[in-house]
């Protein structure tokens, strides 16, 4: 196992290949915790009042303290085609819990049937949702971060990069929060949407099949870092097949270029996907790894002695 440590804090991209078991359109309260709608009277350019057209979230509280009353949002990957809501959104909110954190696993609208801007602005009105009923949550509402992998790692990115304070002359409480994310972590996460390192079926899922070269450019995430760019902590393997790990390399050049402060962990081998890896001795150390520099930043309690 090789662990290449350069300081760069990265929300990761997963796979997904399987389709997800997506959560009801409606609110529900169910084992894995509490699912509701984005928006309670049907999102914005939605086609219809199918789950696929719902986006939602559902909302998973830690059993004790959350001491460092931290949030996490947590974006599941799969080729912005599918969702893997198990390996990458509830497994990641029982993780979370388990360490004092609360989750909100969002599941996001998808293509073929939807495109750009509608993802991102369903992950940004998760952002604002959840700061507005921070409170209520039982967070602080400058920590919260959003976790992402591999597509959905993408979609964190973005967030990253394409942010804003909020609307405070909106009606809409949770339209005056901020969209910004107080950290990422990405996991072999999907950056560039430029050939020859893009994850083409990503990009053909987000943009359609002849997307117009300039939203290319902007919606590849390595050119939109400034120094505003929230903390990151990045995951990935050098051989990853799906997605080359140059996307992970590209992302972290240009958070040290803006001065952000980022940690990055590259490892020799891992085919993409891996989740939290609990089965995999050369991968499953990296969750920890992300575990160390969440408390080192005051983002989660430090281990119990």
């Amino acid at each position: 196992m090789h662990t290449w440590r350069m300081g760069v804090l990265a929300a990761g991209l997963a796979g997904g290949m399987v389709m997800a078991q997506v959560a009801p359109a409606g609110q529900a309260d169910t084992a894995a915790g509490k699912t509701i709608p984005l928006w309670q009277n049907g999102a914005p350019a939605a086609q219809g009042t199918d789950e696929i057209d719902t986006p939602t979230l559902t909302i998973y509280l830690p059993a004790g303290e959350n001491a460092t009353r931290t949030g996490v949002l947590v974006a599941p990957g799969g080729g912005y085609q599918h969702l893997s809501m198990q390996k990458e959104g509830s497994d990641i909110a029982a993780w979370l819990n388990a360490r004092g954190v609360a989750a909100f696993v969002l599941k996001y609208r998808l293509g073929p049937k939807y495109h750009h801007p509608v993802e991102i602005g369903d992950a940004q009105r998760a952002i604002r949702l959840v700061r507005a009923h921070a409170a209520e949550y039982g967070i602080d509402p400058s920590h919260l971060g959003m976790w992402g992998f591999s597509a959905g790692g993408h979609l964190t990115a973005t967030a990253g990069t394409r942010f804003d304070a909020g609307d405070p002359a909106s009606a809409d409480p949770i339209s005056r929060q901020s969209s910004r994310p107080d950290f990422l972590v990405l996991a072999y996460p999907v950056i560039t949407l430029k050939e020859p390192l893009a994850h083409a079926g990503s990009r053909k899922y987000l943009l359609g099949d002849t997307p117009d070269p300039a939203l290319v450019a902007s919606l590849s995430a390595e050119t939109q870092v400034t120094k505003d760019t929230p903390p990151t902590f990045l995951f990935a393997t050098a051989d990853d097949k799906t997605v080359p790990v140059q996307n992970s390399v590209m992302f972290y050049t240009a958070l040290v270029e803006a001065g952000v402060p980022v940690e990055m962990h590259l490892f020799q081998h891992g085919a993409h996907g891996a989740g939290l890896a609990a089965a995999n001795p050369q991968l499953r150390v990296w969750p920890e790894l992300l575990a160390k520099w969440m408390r080192e930043n005051g983002w989660m309690a430090p281990a119990a002695q």
